[in-house]
């Protein structure tokens, strides 16, 4: 196996040494074994950096008054937090949860957007109190709630309103959002969006700023962004006489990065050429002045960067069927191919370079027949004890992990030029138990 025949998915620091054992941001995986055990996630801060000014050279140098926004569900942790903020980025948060991880690393909280389709009175109490940028509204519900909060803390919040433009994004089912038929946002078509944004227009607690949508995720194509821009633009051009001045707008995120070898997804490059130019011919065609752009990428930034890294274990040759690898890990630390039948590759870490012979089913410790993270992976011939490296693994996997089976999570490490620096330790028994009582 050839590491260079994985570069596309690999992050960019990734090599090997001398003894075929995979080397992250100038350190060996070996290494980082000895320090940490396995599961463990390998997060290159290279990589992630990069991905950071990608997306801010593409949309800036397109439309100067963007804000890039990194979206928080695909992972958040403190230690990322502050290299958001530090890179000069904005926060897409959902939680009261991602809300008390800004507080902590004091970030900027006027860089930060509230998002959510079910954002409950303390959350957004606690979000109004804090001094949050933008709360988007999801619904009717939240309106009210946000205004009776707005009126008692006596601070006139900005809101942006999620609305649904019905336009399909072609992505998987459960991972589309902007759809007529979803939970999330607040419709066009059947004039819901069109009563709400004048409800809040007509309030003295809430300063509606702009219009937000979101279509799914991973999107591979750029079409649908260009179709929603052109319906949300001109449904906001629709209420220029009463009032209202877009001066943000959002496309939300969903950007997709390849996560197999056979894959390919646009650039941040060719988001941002299909983005910044439909808003602004829409913006001209509806004689209104361009807003702010805030852009949400999450999966974009972070996945990319993260690499799992498991001990083989079990080994079972099903005779004419199939040869089961089993890992110390799975749909405990990355639940996507259960839940989404997401695609993912392997190599063996500690032996790359040699040729690969077999072809492996890689599968979790979990007590589901679905625990299965590559369902085929041609590999060298595999032993218990070697490692076995899944890359694009670090969005979703840590933030939906669970202690299912009463596993616990792996740790999360990052690399940079030779150093490592643990961001999250491998939970204890202690840990999972915390909050039982007996």
């Amino acid at each position: 196996m050839d590491l260079n025949d994985f570069s596309k998915i690999f992050p960019r620091s990734a090599t090997t040494d001398n003894n075929g054992n995979l080397v992250l941001g100038g350190v060996g995986v070996n290494h980082l074994i000895e320090n940490f055990g396995t599961p463990v996630y390998v997060i290159c801060e290279e990589t992630l950096l990069k991905q950071c000014n990608d997306f801010v050279d593409a949309f800036q140098k397109r439309h100067k008054d963007t804000l890039i926004a990194y979206a928080s569900k695909a992972y958040l942790g403190p230690a990322l937090a502050q290299i958001i903020s530090q890179q000069g980025l904005g926060l897409d948060i959902v939680s009261g949860g991602e809300l008390g991880v800004t507080k902590l690393v004091e970030f900027p909280p006027e860089k930060i957007y509230f998002h959510g389709n079910n954002k409950i009175y303390d959350e957004l109490y606690d979000a109004v109190n804090y001094g949050v940028g933008r709360v988007v509204l999801d619904s009717e519900t939240e309106f009210q709630f946000l205004e009776k909060i707005a009126s008692e803390l006596n601070v006139v919040q900005d809101v942006m309103i999620r609305v649904n433009p019905s336009v399909d994004p072609h992505t998987h089912s459960h991972t589309t959002t902007g759809i007529l038929d979803s939970k999330f946002g607040v419709p066009i078509e059947t004039g819901q969006a069109t009563d709400l944004l004048r409800k809040v227009l007509a309030s003295k607690s809430l300063n509606l700023i702009g219009i937000h949508f979101h279509l799914g995720s991973p999107i591979f194509e750029t079409q649908p962004y260009a179709e929603a821009i052109k319906i949300v633009i001109a449904f906001a051009s629709e209420f220029k006489s009463e009032g209202f001045i877009l001066k943000e707008f959002s496309p939300g995120g969903g950007f997709a990065i390849p996560y197999t070898r056979s894959q390919s997804a646009p650039s941040p490059d060719d988001y941002a050429e299909v983005i910044v130019n439909s808003l602004i011919s829409s913006c001209d065609e509806n004689q209104i002045p361009l807003p702010r752009l805030v852009v949400e990428p999450g999966r974009s930034i972070i996945g990319s960067s993260g690499v799992a890294i498991y001990t083989v274990g079990t080994i079972k040759e099903v005779i004419g069927i199939r040869s089961f690898a089993a890992v110390d890990g799975g749909m405990g630390d990355n639940i996507r191919p259960a839940l989404y039948e997401a695609e993912y590759e392997a190599i063996v870490a500690n032996r790359i370079g040699e040729q690969a012979k077999k072809k492996y089913s890689i599968v979790g410790k979990f007590c589901e027949s679905g625990d299965i993270l590559v369902k085929e992976a041609q590999l060298p011939i595999l032993n218990s004890g070697d490692l076995i490296a899944i890359p694009v693994s670090g969005a979703y996997n840590a933030s939906m992990a669970s202690n299912y089976n009463m596993n616990a999570r792996p740790p999360i490490v990052s690399v940079r030029d030779g150093k490592f620096r643990l961001w999250r330790r491998r939970e204890t028994l202690s840990d999972m138990i915390s909050g039982d009582i007996w």
